[in-house]
């Protein structure tokens, strides 16, 4: 049996997340919608961005761009105490909370930058799929990447 993680005396769960398949097969199709992305991601998400670093202190911002696709390429760096991936994803999780809308994905991949450091990257996909929002659908598409003490 391959473990789950340390300790796992199981080697399976006890349920799949089917409950869940409607909501995210939604926001994956809103993804493949020509002109879903939004414009400027540097002035819809950079405020709230700079805001969430300013404040909470531990990640801040070396780059922030949009690429060719629309995608918001932040490059942040860590700043708090020495920290594990744990400490690093929940930060970036509090950050993506100052800009998500009503529909996130959030995935995290281990990368090594040119310097052949550690670092993690997020893709993030957020936007809005409610029509009684007020809002046409809409989203965003970034990408972080953290290095730093990890």
């Amino acid at each position: 049996m391959s473990s789950r993680w340390e300790g796992d005396d199981r080697g399976v769960g006890v349920a799949d997340a089917g409950q869940l398949v409607a909501g995210g097969s939604e926001l994956v199709a809103a993804f493949a919608e020509p002109g879903w992305v939004a414009e400027s991601p540097e002035l819809h998400l950079g405020p709230h961005v700079d805001a969430w670093c300013m404040r909470d202190g531990r990640l801040a911002v070396t780059d922030g761009r949009s690429d060719e696709s629309g995608t918001y390429v932040l490059s942040l760096e860590w700043r708090g105490e020495e920290a594990g991936v744990g400490q690093a994803r929940a930060a970036v999780f509090a950050l993506v909370g100052s800009f998500a809308e009503s529909a996130t994905y959030v995935r995290q991949r281990r990368v090594t930058g040119d310097d052949g450091a550690a670092g993690l990257r997020f893709e993030v996909g957020t936007g809005e799929l409610d029509p009684g929002s007020g809002f046409r659908a809409h989203g965003h598409s970034v990408v972080i990447t953290v290095t730093g003490a990890l």
